[in-house]
């Protein structure tokens, strides 16, 4: 059996495109879901019920990702366990994947690689991803693909979520690299955000996620990936690419300036982007 915790916040346009991989599939019987619904307005919490029973829903009135994480973890008692954003695209048979490798034992954590799908963004946006695709960080799962699985193992290496912006940059710093990998052959699809102003603001966010582990955590600073910089200087040796390493330089730049400027109210609730979450014609059902 496999447990999967969905923290959920207003999520009514994309949670039955998350759930709807996981019910009446072959291998579903193997997993026990449960969405928690922190702070909600809309209807995500009844969309979720009318999944039927493989999916339990429980409701939180506070409006911030670590406490479901929180919650969820007290409500599921098997693993290996998954933690999927509600926006996120993961078939069972991935799920599956990422489970037999973790009983395999001699890894801690372990991630999909995130396929990202751009239908509907602009050029620019395009541009920018074409760019973080050659880099190493495209590589790391646990930060990128909105999913990771923790071994019982791997979730005994920290007590509970910390208050924290980054709390999946947070779990992929307790494990050394050789204790975490990130499966090729397995994808979850990430929606990305359409317009360049929605791209920035998500990297700020990821930013001062960033910023708040490194003043509250250094310690875990050992753990970190591989650098972009170096990818990035060589990149810049091939002229066809100067347009889009133009654009992914100022995005960068521009939200790390942000960042740094520090938080506003509000700040510790989910900060999120909306383009993604709006339907398409041809978008994964």
């Amino acid at each position: 059996m496999i447990s999967i915790v969905v923290p959920a916040h207003n999520e009514s346009s994309v949670i039955a495109r998350t759930l709807s991989q996981w019910v009446g599939k072959p291998g579903s019987d193997e997993l026990r879901v449960v969405v928690v619904c922190n702070g909600c307005t809309d209807d995500t919490a009844n969309i979720a019920r009318r999944f039927g029973p493989t999916i339990k829903v429980v409701e939180l009135e506070t409006p911030r990702k670590t406490h479901a994480l929180n919650l969820g973890d007290q409500v599921a008692n098997i693993f290996p366990r998954i933690y999927a954003d509600a926006d996120i695209v993961i078939t069972v048979d991935a799920i599956l994947a990422l489970a037999r490798r973790l009983n395999e034992g001699d890894v801690l954590a372990v991630a999909p690689t995130a396929e990202i799908n751009l239908a509907g963004c602009s050029w620019l946006v395009r541009k920018y991803f074409g760019i973080r695709s050659r880099l190493p960080s495209s590589r790391e799962g646990i930060g990128g693909s909105g999913v990771y699985a923790l071994s019982e193992a791997g979730r005994r290496r920290f007590g509970q979520f910390p208050d924290v912006t980054a709390d999946d940059t947070y779990v992929r710093l307790q494990f050394r690299r050789e204790e975490r990998e990130t499966l090729a052959c397995v994808r979850s699809t990430v929606f990305a955000p359409r317009t360049l102003l929605q791209l920035v603001t998500v990297r700020t966010r990821a930013y001062r996620g960033t910023f708040e582990l490194a003043r509250r955590f250094p310690e875990l600073r050992a753990n970190k990936g591989a650098a972009n910089n170096w990818t990035l200087v060589t990149l810049f040796k091939e002229p066809r690419l100067w347009l889009g390493l133009l654009i992914y330089c100022w995005v960068n730049i521009a939200a790390r300036c942000y960042a740094t400027r520090g938080g506003r109210p509000g700040d510790h609730l989910w900060q999120r982007d909306e383009t993604s979450r709006m339907a398409l014609p041809n978008s994964i059902k």
